[in-house]
This record gives structure tokens, C-alpha cells and sequence, in this order.
């Protein structure tokens, strides 16, 4: 088990992620509660192993471990479930017109949708890309493949949406 200076040092770098492991892990196991139990464990794995950090980037590393958590989980589970899209209350903009506001929260669902659907390898690297701004580099280090293959599945993975949004025009 992990001693105190092993706490406060996995706090250091850890605690500052946890919003990011936490939107990973959502996205990935497509529900909000069982996210929580994900990035739980993963934070206890993450405890449990910091003496193995080796001053890499640690948002790269804790998104690692919730990663191989949530894929073991999922791995163990063998259920899907939706993405909930419980956007946060916004207020709407008052110099724009009722109509325009519910065009631009349609588009937001669609594309929440949209992204729920994408194959597990296609929505992890679209998420730790365009939603948690990784490089390529820390991509491929998270996700254990090669940088091609990020490259790749990105491209992949952006074909698709532009897909769907193009079904979605009238």
C-alpha cells in the first residue's frame, strides 16, 4: 500500500485530472454514474502504482489508467448503455433569437449522439483529442498504439461525424 508521501505525490499529479479522467470515462463506459466507479478505481489503481510514474506528462498518465479501467470494466460487464446528454442549464443569449438557440442545442445533441456512437477505438482518440486538447503523441501513449494508427483513427473518426452531420442537413 501507497505511504504518505506516496499520497501527496499522486495527489500532486493526479487531483488535477480528475474532471478529464472523469469526461473520459463517461465517454467510454456511456454513463455517468458507472464513470464515477471507473475513475474511483482507477484513482486507487493510480495510488496503488505511483511509485511506477516516471515524470512523463500526468494528465497522459492518469488518462491511462482510467483507459485500462474502464476497458477492463466494460470487458467484464458486456453491456451498453446511452450517453446520458444532461448538458449544464444555459442561459439563453439575449441577442439571439429563440430559434437560433434551439438550432444551436439540436446541433450540440446531435453531435453528443453522434460521438456516442462512434466504434470505442474511434470515440476514445475524438474525445482525448478535440475534448481533453492531447497531442498525438500522449494519444498513442494513453491508448498503446502507434502514432499512425491515432492519426488514422482520427480521420476515421472525423469522416463519420462529418457523416452524420451531413444526414442531419436538410
Amino acid at each position: 500500500m501507497a505511504d504518505t508521501d506516496d499520497a501527496s505525490r499522486f495527489a500532486r499529479i493526479a487531483l488535477p485530472h480528475l474532471d478529464a479522467a472523469f469526461s473520459l470515462a463517461r465517454w467510454l463506459v456511456r454513463d455517468a454514474a458507472l464513470a464515477e466507479d471507473v475513475v474511483q478505481e482507477a484513482m486507487l489503481r493510480g495510488l496503488t502504482y505511483i511509485r511506477s510514474y516516471r515524470e512523463e506528462n500526468p494528465k497522459a498518465w492518469v488518462l491511462r489508467i482510467v483507459r485500462t479501467t474502464a476497458f477492463d470494466h466494460m470487458a467484464q460487464q458486456r453491456r451498453v448503455a446511452e450517453v446520458p446528454l444532461d448538458h449544464a442549464a444555459e442561459l439563453p443569449d439575449p441577442q439571439r433569437s429563440p430559434e437560433a438557440a434551439f438550432a444551436d442545442a439540436e446541433g450540440r445533441t446531435a453531435l453528443a449522439r453522434a460521438v456516442a456512437a462512434l466504434p470505442d477505438e474511434l470515440r476514445e482518440c475524438i474525445v482525448l483529442r478535440e475534448l481533453e486538447d492531447m497531442s498525438y503523441r500522449d494519444i498513442a501513449r494513453i491508448a498503446g498504439v502507434p502514432l499512425g494508427t491515432v492519426m488514422s483513427r482520427l480521420w476515421r473518426a472525423r469522416q463519420m461525424l462529418r457523416g452524420a452531420a451531413l444526414e442531419r442537413q436538410p
